[in-house]
């Protein structure tokens, strides 16, 4: 039964129902022409900060049981990625956020509840990303919504089902983007996605990005030990992404649930609510107090995932 439009519901504090680790780094020139051209330094926002749920071999959750594959994507770069084996049928494939990789905690988190419920769940690195081959680009969104392709395709030829995605930040997005081009895909859930892709740019590149991007074709970032280069082509890439456009493609027939944190410092809730807006088949669920890692507000994550999960997957008793 669908959805009604723009559901929306609040996860109380009392209710127990993206983004670091390793990534590719590109070297920084430091010259152009006689201007000194130095990378601007930025704090790093890290998932893995946040609170890691206890799943002990009692609660099912066996690290055994995970098993690394490696897919080509469409210009056969290899995607490293680990598959929650349970033997179901289905697989739920989860996408991580920018910068992060398939270790983010609330990929381990969900992927590890997934499990416990007897579900098969795959978490990978996009191209360019943790394990993965590939370049590091700061759009990319079109590309990694065709790596999410290519593992879907992978476990359709061996005879397995996708019947949801998941994905964190700009994972969100991906999956958002997937739905809007591929049709293939009945549920998805958006964890903390952007809305207007051209926000959030300056807080990480400088409020004088584009003058500074047309000048030298490229801005060096510095987070922490390693850094990032974002060129002019990946800049526009996703200045040319447009979320609501995108939204409006998605099949009336998808299943969109949105989770969102009130307390979201990286993007504001109200990206979530403009979701709900637009795309028909849709249901927001707020986490009271949460931010934009869930960082103490994993369990309500993660209950509030699987009860959709459930309503999508029915176990076989």
């Amino acid at each position: 039964m669908k959805q009604t439009t723009m559901e929306t519901h609040f996860h109380k504090l009392q209710y127990v129902p993206h983004i670091s680790l390793d990534y590719k780094v590109s070297p920084f020139h430091t010259f152009s022409f006689f201007k000194v051209s130095f990378p601007i330094t930025k704090k790093r926002i890290s998932c893995n900060k946040a609170n890691k749920l206890r799943m002990d071999s009692s609660q099912g959750i066996s690290a055994t049981t995970q098993q690394k594959i490696v897919i080509p994507n469409s210009n056969n770069e290899k995607l490293v990625g680990l598959l929650h084996e349970t033997g179901s049928t289905e697989i739920v494939v989860l996408c991580h956020g920018f910068r992060s990789t398939k270790n983010d905690l609330v990929m381990k988190n969900v992927a590890a509840a997934i499990e416990k419920e007897g579900i098969s769940a795959f978490r990978f690195d996009f191209s360019g990303n943790g394990e993965s081959e590939g370049s590091f680009y700061f759009g990319n969104y079109n590309y990694e919504a065709d790596d999410l392709h290519s593992v879907i395709r992978y476990f359709t030829n061996m005879n397995r089902v996708v019947p949801i995605i998941i994905g964190h930040s700009k994972g969100g997005d991906v999956v958002l983007v997937y739905a809007s081009k591929y049709h293939d895909i009945h549920n998805v859930i958006n964890l903390s996605g952007r809305y207007d892709l051209k926000e959030g740019i300056g807080q990480r590149l400088g409020e004088d990005f584009l003058e500074r991007i047309k000048q030298q074709g490229f801005i060096d970032i510095k987070e922490g030990n390693s850094g990032f280069r974002v060129t002019e082509k990946s800049l526009m890439e996703r200045l040319n992404t447009d979320m609501h456009e995108a939204c409006l493609k998605i099949d009336k027939e998808c299943r969109v649930l949105t989770v969102h944190g009130s307390a979201d410092e990286v993007i504001p809730l109200e990206d979530a609510k403009e979701f709900a807006k637009i795309i028909p088949n849709h249901k927001l669920e707020i986490v009271e107090g949460a931010d934009h890692c869930y960082t103490k507000h994993q369990s309500q994550l993660v209950t509030t995932v699987m009860e959709f999960i459930k309503t999508v997957i029915v176990k076989k008793n």
